[in-house]
């Protein structure tokens, strides 16, 4: 071992002393250097407010690394130094319904007693939409939730945010109806060869089937199956299969086809009714071999009822869910295409938020979320990939 001479070893000390006594007062009056940061109590949560700003949405974080430490983001589309306001655990291929009337947020998620084995629980869990706290939960029966990337329509409202209804997939499907207020499981009604939950009439709820027809389900106080009915050929599976998630414009559900055919469904009644006069969303010069629908979520609309479609031109079989370059703005009324958007990269999901001024929003592969106006397609900031890894599905409370 090598020894430092006594002597050296104190004028050492001294040299470091000296430098230390000289830094101080320098450190204390350069701005340039950090001063020291507050003490501070913890726990230090801050609340979020009873009822959200118009700007904010929510953004599915699928987390394909760790599918189940899922969450679900809550973001201000409006601040771009800290846009993410806060957390919610989303396990494991979860769902989440919004309730703004009773300040609730609902997941409906899977657990196992050994994290990724062991016995399984399905569950609903309430959240706190100020604290994000868990605040009660709802066990599920039988273990069969279905368990897919996230769509919305496997976890929707009815009876006017009363009662919840989730997809289940064993792989026999159904739908397992949910007293949300009384935090407890009323039924189960039988969906051979249908799937998808989209909320129609007063309390029921209607799927689209695997033969191209749609199912209607009406149902009674109890929850249980008052009378249904399936209409046939609603669409083309072969030639114009739907994506299924629609663009909701009051009680109207505006679904587009794999090759960009948009079609109308009326929800308002018991039985769910297709509009006549289907049309495309147009055509463009520059499609690579041919502009399409591409992505996650591929519409939306905003409030005055103008729908917006994501579109690649790189359309072909198979690339349904590639995602988008443009956004195609098309007036239903019209059934024209009114403008178009292009996006500053590959994008994955588009929502329209219910400001006076509505915004864009875009969510790309890269986890990068954009801003744009929704007015005018003009680029006004972005958000960076700071709020989810793996952005798929934007929820606007």
């Amino acid at each position: 071992m090598r020894l430092i001479a006594p002597a050296f070893a104190s004028a050492l000390t001294s040299a470091m002393t000296l430098a230390m006594v000289f830094a101080a007062p320098a450190w204390a009056a350069d701005s340039a250097f950090p001063k020291p940061l507050a003490e501070e109590s913890l726990p230090s949560v801050a609340k979020l407010p009873a009822e959200w700003p118009s700007s904010w949405v929510t953004i599915h974080d699928f987390h394909f690394n760790a599918i189940i430490d899922g969450r679900v983001a809550v973001v201000d589309t409006a601040d771009p130094v800290q846009p993410l306001k806060g957390l919610v655990r989303a396990a494991q291929f979860a769902n989440l319904l919004i309730s703004k009337e009773h300040g609730e947020l609902y997941t409906a998620e899977t657990f196992y007693t050994r994290l990724t084995r062991g016995e399984r629980t399905d569950a609903i869990t309430i959240w706190d939409t100020a604290t994000l706290q868990p605040k009660g939960e709802i066990v599920l029966p039988g273990g069969k939730r279905q368990q897919s990337v996230t769509y919305p329509h496997l976890f929707q409202f009815t009876n006017g945010g009363k009662w919840a209804l989730v997809a289940n997939f064993t792989p026999a499907q159904s739908v397992t109806v949910v007293d949300l207020g009384a935090r407890k499981v009323l039924g189960e009604i039988d969906l051979p060869g249908c799937s998808q939950i989209y909320p129609t009439g007063e309390r029921g709820f209607t799927s689209l089937c695997a033969d191209g027809s749609l199912f209607s389900v009406a149902l009674d106080a109890n929850g249980a199956a008052a009378s249904s009915k399936s209409v046939p050929k609603v669409q083309d599976i072969d030639n114009q299969p739907l994506f299924s998630t629609p663009a909701m414009v009051g009680k109207t559900a505006w679904f587009v086809s794999f090759h960009g055919m948009i079609q109308g469904f009326d929800l308002s009644g018991e039985v769910a009714k297709p509009l006549p006069g289907a049309f495309n969303v147009g055509t463009a010069e520059g499609g690579k071999p041919e502009w399409r629908p591409g992505g996650w979520q591929v519409i939306n609309a905003d409030t005055a009822g103008k729908l917006y479609v994501l579109m690649s031109p790189y359309g072909k079989e198979g690339s349904h869910k590639d995602g988008g370059s443009e956004v195609w703005v098309v007036d239903p009324a019209k059934k024209a295409r009114t403008m178009r958007i292009a996006l500053k990269g590959q994008t994955l999901a588009i929502a329209i938020t219910h400001e006076t001024t509505p915004h864009l929003v875009a969510a790309q592969a890269s986890g990068e979320i954009d801003i744009y106006d929704a007015a005018t397609g003009a680029f006004l900031r972005t958000l960076g990939a700071t709020v989810a890894a793996n952005p798929i599905l934007i929820q606007v409370p």
